[in-house]
């Protein structure tokens, strides 16, 4: 949803303000929005592609879950952490950004750990409210960098940060050198491409600009599949470009939902898990 840094910030502080006696005798409760003392795990997404690669190296089909927008629902993302692992069946997760609310480290800290619960690896992208006071810093600490890739068997899975509005168009976002690069270190094992993203094409978080663009730099990596993202808390499939490349759009925590996709040698298969 569009946000504005500026307004976000004031309305933090108007609910947190009131409360400040309260709050400095209650270690609890973290409520700084510029903290960067982290607590716990760090270098998530690292640790977890590498178990990812290792656990499907060799493999042409998988199973893999989309979850987005967790933000402040903690307890129904505690649910749909219970719900994959009861379920089974998926190699890992793709968590599409928004991880918070406000950009504080406590929120961020308060996901990992209930990600952490999952019997799978997962890997988490920036969502724009991830951008929020120094929240990209901490998602940089807790997670890694904002623009990744790994490969599950034969399949290079780009990640994304497209965030631009964000960053006020004054860093290249989407980042075509990223991308650029990738394509020039291919493995030759590739022989398809996955892209996840936080803000899909032609919503107002997205560069528009270079949409067109930016799917053209996507579908010169080998057997393009599909795309995932999330940001607009519902269900959607979309084929922005008439191109036939689908985009499946994830909904939000609050709404209980979260999608599955089989990779099988010769095609994929798609479902909403409703829990």
């Amino acid at each position: 949803m569009k946000i504005s840094k500026t307004l976000y910030i004031r309305y933090l502080f108007t609910l947190l303000l009131p409360l400040s006696g309260l709050l400095q005798a209650c270690d609890m409760i973290e409520y700084h929005p510029y903290d960067l003392d982290i607590d716990g795990e760090t270098e998530v997404n690292a640790r977890n592609i590498q178990r990812i690669e290792t656990a499907l190296d060799g493999k042409k089909e998988f199973s893999f879950a989309v979850i987005s927008d967790t933000q402040r629902w903690y307890d129904e993302t505690e649910d749909a952490v219970a719900d994959m692992n009861e379920k089974g069946g998926i190699d890992f997760v793709v968590h599409t950004g928004d991880l918070s609310d406000f950009g504080m480290k406590l929120e961020f800290e308060k996901q990992r750990d209930i990600l952490n619960g999952l019997s799978v690896p997962y890997v988490c992208l920036l969502g724009n409210h991830d951008c929020l006071a120094t929240g990209k810093e901490v998602f940089n600490r807790i997670f890694g960098e904002e623009n990744f890739s790994f490969t599950a068997g034969d399949v290079l899975f780009i990640c994304l940060n497209t965030n631009a509005l964000e960053f006020d168009y004054s860093d290249a976002i989407p980042d075509f050198s990223f991308l650029e690069k990738l394509l020039k270190n291919l493995s030759p094992d590739i022989r398809r491409t996955i892209v996840a993203m936080h803000a899909g094409p032609y919503s107002e978080q997205f560069n528009n600009n270079v949409a067109k663009v930016f799917q053209l730099y996507l579908r010169q990596f080998p057997g393009l599949q599909f795309c995932v993202y999330g940001h607009g808390h519902s269900i959607q499939v979309n084929d922005f470009f008439d191109d036939g490349i689908l985009y499946y759009e994830c909904t939000c925590a609050k709404k209980r939902a979260y999608l599955r996709f089989t990779l099988k040698e010769n095609e994929y298969l798609y479902e909403v898990v409703n829990y």
